[in-house]
């Protein structure tokens, strides 16, 4: 029996049609993924689901979904599905990570031209039969500093556009090597840095508890008198109270603004202010764009249903299924030591080694590599997955090396994780036992045997005596209960390290009590992706 796919999203008709020339049954019902209970009704009926972002992916649907086995996102963003829940369900979730890369940072260059020009006002004002030239005084671009907050791949494209039309341009971006910024013809900054000196600033990272009110109050005030900035990546990035009043006062000239808050905005304090431009979300919308990714989808998912071949899914790598049976504990401990590492750094990465000893160097270390990269891309950039994780780490100029080896110690096989910056070098080991969990075995060189939390506290300190007291003390008095502990040593009297197993996130004040005692030379509160 041939495959069926629902369409429940606007989607083109010649991606509708791939999916019939693959010989795949296809219903297109563009009209029902806003209709959650006629779609509950018939998705059970269905392989694979193809949308946009009306439908709804939810743990209730997903459980109604009996035969479903992929979703694909026409799109980036999967706000609108639950990856947890379609990963417990065995339901691989697809999007199309740069298929409106390119739409989205003309966008911003457009918007950028606008509020510099007053386009839009000069525009309504000419309409209305007015002829108001002293009004609308604009500036140039040529030669004005822009500030890029996030040089991946859409703001690397943005970089690009604005040296071409000869502005200096400063970025900052975590990840961004010098080498990457050398190649995109910019310098790199701090924040601070950044808005001091732009004229112009322009916002392309994702959503993150880091990233909320980049652009806070505060920071705002850090600003250039007479900034103009522009959002066309997430709403939240910039504190919009905060904006406003930024805008009265004059400390920003203008602002254009794709992204808000709440979406759809029907209402903002920002509309209708002088000098501020607004657009309903239209980074990715353009008839290129929209059909490039549904295209993609389309086949994609194809591609899966009839084959098992697997591109740009977000829970699940690049493998066979042969391998898929295998590797499977292997991908999960990749990604645990990406996202330890990941965790642990907050500077920029020149390179990230890998290790793979005994029976693991014999497998698709393509597929491992990628677990690694997704886990430590992950923390700065959610949108990162097994697929893309390579290409975002090339353009931020991340260098990769992969070492095979024979057995060499008592396990049959582990994998090593090496981080590299400027200031540092930082590592981290593991394995999977015969009962297929993963664990870690090996922290900057200190040998250890602990299982992957869902909530862990790492720290390091001397090797004294009170530190396992000190800690069960602040966490009791604190109301966090200790589930296990695990603890390492380099030797008598050297660096210790001590990890904490927690039954729930630990609140940041208890970090800065730890720290306040002058014992621990680190302290991370560490998160981790378990089943």
């Amino acid at each position: 029996m041939a495959p069926r796919v629902l369409v429940s999203d606007e989607l083109s008709e010649t991606a509708v049609q791939i999916f019939r020339d693959r010989g795949i049954e296809v219903d297109y019902m563009p009209k029902l993924g806003k209709d959650k209970d006629a779609l509950a009704a018939i998705i059970h009926q269905y392989d694979g689901l193809a949308i946009r972002s009306a439908t709804k992916v939810t743990d209730k649907l997903l459980s109604l979904a009996t035969n479903l086995k992929v979703v694909g996102r026409a799109g980036i963003g999967v706000d609108n599905v639950d990856i947890p829940a379609a990963s417990k369900k065995g339901v691989i979730v697809m999007n199309t990570p740069f298929g409106n890369s390119i739409t989205t940072a003309e966008h911003a260059i457009a918007m950028m031209f606008a509020v510099a020009r007053q386009l839009p006002e000069a525009n309504a004002s000419t309409h209305a039969g007015k002829w108001e030239k002293s009004r609308f005084m604009g500036v140039e671009l040529f030669n004005k500093t822009l500030g890029v907050i996030g040089a991946g791949n859409i703001g690397g494209i943005v970089c690009n556009r604005a040296v071409g039309l000869h502005m200096k341009v400063v970025a900052y971006d975590p990840f961004l090597s010098d080498e990457r910024a050398k190649t995109l013809g910019v310098t790199k900054v701090e924040l601070d840095e950044l808005l001091h000196r732009a004229d112009f600033i322009t916002l392309h990272v994702p959503l993150t508890d880091k990233t909320r009110n980049i652009l806070s109050a505060e920071n705002l005030a850090k600003t250039k008198k007479g900034v103009r900035i522009i959002n066309c990546a997430r709403g939240g990035l910039i504190d919009e109270a905060a904006l406003v009043e930024a805008l009265k006062s004059g400390q920003v000239a203008g602002a254009a603004l794709d992204v808000f808050e709440t979406e759809p905005a029907s209402e903002n304090p920002l509309f209708n202010m002088p000098n501020v431009v607004c657009t309903p979300h239209l980074g990715a919308a353009t008839t290129e764009a929209q059909e490039n990714v549904a295209l993609q989808v389309a086949e994609q998912m194809s591609d899966y249903l009839l084959t098992g071949a697997v591109q740009n899914a977000l829970n699940m790598p690049n493998v066979t299924a042969e391998e898929a049976a295998v590797m499977g504990p292997w991908i999960k401990l990749a990604s645990h030591l990406g996202a330890f590492i990941g965790q642990m750094t907050e500077e920029p990465i020149k390179a990230i080694n890998i290790l793979y000893d005994g029976t693991v160097a014999g497998m698709n270390l393509a597929a491992l590599n990628s677990a690694v990269i997704a886990g430590v891309l992950k923390t700065q950039n959610p949108d990162v997955n097994l697929v893309s994780a390579p290409v975002v780490a090339k353009d931020k100029g991340i260098q990769i090396s992969t070492t095979r080896q024979d057995k060499t110690g008592v396990f049959d096989a582990y994998i090593k994780v090496t981080m590299v910056t400027d200031t540092r070098e930082r590592s981290v080991a593991g394995t999977c036992f015969s009962d297929g969990k993963p664990r870690f075995i090996q922290i900057k060189g200190i040998n250890i045997d602990a299982e992957i939390g869902a909530h862990m506290l790492y720290t390091t300190n001397d090797d004294v005596p009170g530190i396992i007291g000190l800690l069960g003390m602040t966490m009791g008095k604190n109301g966090v209960n200790i589930a296990n502990f695990t603890l390492g040593r380099a030797g008598v009297g050297q660096e210790a390290i001590a990890i904490l197993y927690l039954d729930q996130a630990i609140d940041p004040k208890v970090i800065d009590t730890l720290e306040s005692t002058g014992m621990f030379q680190q302290v991370k509160a560490l998160q981790f992706e378990v089943a």
